[in-house]
């Protein structure tokens, strides 16, 4: 099964070419450059059999996209979209695709495992997913960057600063105590809902993605799966579990 994963963010698209289930080519790019023309032409030249799309935006109409409709079996990810997972999202119409393709991708790569789902992007999403394959639900907090901004913005005086490293972990002047306050935070607040989820459920595997992954993950003391891949896993697992479902 050849599957097309394109997920359009709020300024960047990514796409992913599954082979049963591996990622064998991804594409990045600007969302001004992408077009429904394109996707056609990358499904057509790399003989993809399905496609899944998701976005944060509202889908335009769009020639392209109703044609590979009839050359292509076709999901555009919705809050009805069937799912490999029980979703327990009180109001699943404000959920975030990207958090359920993310859970998705967590369940993929540890079935049969309590996951806790940490996406830091400019938002960081904490969400559970039970071994039982139950999606209890999540947080949303500030991310790295928006939680400095905010710093800046709201005060009189603190400056903006960057993200970066800092002597120690307590801090001798006003950057490393902003940078510190923010980063410290941030690894105290993961290692807190891992703890949490340890207790209400038992082993958890926690696993991180996100922009801001891989900078966070080398300052953990716990061990920690990284993918910075994980949407795109999770896009295919609910495609593939979507065309089986059809069939």
């Amino acid at each position: 099964m050849v599957n097309l994963v394109t997920d359009i963010g709020n300024t960047r698209s990514k796409a992913g070419l599954f082979q049963d289930g591996k990622l064998a080519e991804q594409w990045s790019w600007a969302n001004e450059k992408f077009s429904f023309g394109l996707l056609k032409k990358m499904a057509t030249n790399h003989r993809a059999q399905n496609i899944i799309l998701s976005t944060v935006r509202q889908l335009p109409e769009d020639p392209d996209w109703e044609s590979m409709q009839d050359e292509f079996f076709c999901l555009l990810l919705s809050e009805t979209t069937a799912l490999p997972f029980q979703n327990r999202y009180r109001t699943p119409q404000t959920l975030g695709k990207d958090r359920l393709a993310a859970v998705a991708g967590a369940q993929a790569l540890f079935p049969g495992q309590n996951c806790l789902v940490v996406d830091a992007g400019t938002c960081i999403t904490y969400d559970v997913l039970t071994a039982a394959g139950d999606y209890t639900g999540g947080n949303i907090a500030p991310g790295l960057r928006m939680r400095l901004q905010a710093m800046h913005t709201f005060t009189a005086k603190l400056p903006l600063v960057e993200p970066g490293e800092t002597e120690n972990r307590i801090g001798y002047d006003t950057r490393s105590a902003l940078v510190n306050g923010v980063q410290e935070g941030i690894l105290f607040e993961l290692e807190g809902y891992a703890a949490y989820c340890r207790q209400q459920y038992g082993a958890v595997q926690t696993l991180l993605t996100g922009g801001d992954a891989d900078f966070l993950s080398k300052k953990l003391k716990s061990e920690i799966f990284v993918d910075q891949n994980l949407v795109l896993r999770g896009l295919d697992q609910i495609l593939s579990y979507n065309v089986h479902f059809q069939n």
